[in-house]
């Protein structure tokens, strides 16, 4: 099985584009902090993002460097060569793209979210339940 899920922010403007036969691509890499290390000082990893047709053209339209986002898709190899040297690289083809609120308790403007967005945000889409429970 093929699958990985990263969350990180872009580190530059995604770039967009369509093959010749006219599917539509868009190009964007992200910085993801590494969740412990050794040394207690922030590591960051970074990984290239490629994503398809519908998808490709929601992401060049609503993203741009510093957004937080969460991918989920697949890992891919590609060869090539640079001064005459062959290299590998490795780009992550998203099947799904989600959009995130871009910094802790605040919104893309700076200023803090409305109660509605917090709940919103904090259940993950869930209807709060104002009834007793039977326990």
């Amino acid at each position: 099985m093929n699958k990985v899920i990263l969350i990180g922010n872009l580190t530059r403007d995604p770039e967009s584009g369509s093959t010749q036969s006219g599917v539509s691509y868009c190009r964007f890499s992200i910085a993801v902090n590494r969740r412990f290390s050794r040394d207690k000082e922030n590591e960051v990893d970074y990984f290239n993002i490629v994503c398809w047709r519908g998808l490709a053209e929601n992401c060049a339209k609503l993203l741009a460097k510093g957004r937080k986002v969460c991918v989920c898709g697949a890992i891919q190899t590609r060869q090539y060569e640079q001064d005459g040297m062959k290299r590998t690289a490795f780009d992550i083809i998203a099947d799904e793209v989600e959009f995130l609120p871009s910094g802790a308790g605040r919104t893309d403007d700076g200023s803090a979210p409305q109660e509605s967005e917090r709940r919103q945000t904090s259940n993950s889409g869930l209807t709060p339940v104002e009834e007793e429970l039977p326990f």
